[in-house]
């Protein structure tokens, strides 16, 4: 609670993405298989989403699963999308208490369709809800959300709808699945790897970035509040000089 009090309610980042890494070894260290981990993050999900709307922030962006992780071994994946359907289910009563729209970028018809039926009832369920926007990314991948973007882009331009000069960055926002987003403006990182691991690329392209040690599954309301203290006291420039912010 008292580092809930040191936040500037008035300075707080619209948007803030996080890399839920550590899962793996939370369990290991635990003598327990990396499934084990997943089920035990969902706490932290909790917390996190529930502390973000209680001091106003409009959005947050949770890496779920990377078009990468379908490499994982299959054991694993499939326990990953039984538990998305699950705690979708399970949540939503908390969604709805909160005041959380759900959202889902990536390539969500490449989800098994237990899933994307799940997927979108939450999603229509809670499309009226106003405190916060939870985007879940689903087999979600940077590159092949830019790629998409300007192909279909490109479409248009060969349509004759869109011409080459009218095309700027707000062409290229208006064409990624988070059209309806704001700019990252904090990304986190848990388990002590500093990697983008191909997360939102354009969208965090001043984004600050909090790389903390802690594993995810530990992650806790504490720790979110430790990260948005951090990111109110660095001075966010946007290419400025500090005297040109300080004016």
């Amino acid at each position: 609670m008292e580092k809930k009090l040191q936040i500037n309610l008035h300075k707080t980042p619209k948007h803030v993405a996080i890399i839920m890494d550590g899962n793996g070894r939370w369990a290991k260290g635990k003598g327990m298989n990396r499934i084990f981990g997943h089920r035990n993050a969902l706490t932290a999900v909790r917390e996190t989403v529930r502390a973000a709307a209680e001091i106003k922030i409009a959005a947050i962006t949770l890496y779920a699963f990377s078009t990468e992780n379908w490499n994982r071994p299959k054991l694993e994946v499939d326990a990953l999308m039984s538990l998305l359907i699950n705690s979708l289910k399970k949540e939503l009563p908390e969604f709805m208490k909160n005041g959380v729209r759900i959202n889902a970028i990536g390539l969500i018809d490449s989800l098994p369709k237990k899933a994307q039926n799940i997927l979108t009832d939450v999603i229509l369920e809670t499309k009226n809800n106003r405190n916060i926007v939870l985007t879940l990314a689903l087999s979600y991948g940077s590159r092949e959300e830019i790629v998409n973007a300007i192909k279909n882009i490109s479409k248009k331009v060969v349509n004759k709808q869109l011409k080459l000069e009218e095309i700027n960055e707000n062409t290229i926002n208006n064409h990624l699945y988070t059209f309806n987003l704001p700019d990252v403006d904090l990304m986190i990182r848990t388990s002590g790897e500093k990697r983008l691991s191909n997360f939102l690329l354009w969208q965090m392209a001043y984004a600050e970035l909090y790389f903390t040690n802690v594993l995810w599954p530990d992650f806790r309301e504490t720790h979110f509040y430790d990260a948005i203290i951090d990111y109110q006291n660095r001075e966010r420039r946007f290419g400025k000089t500090s005297e040109q912010i300080t004016k």
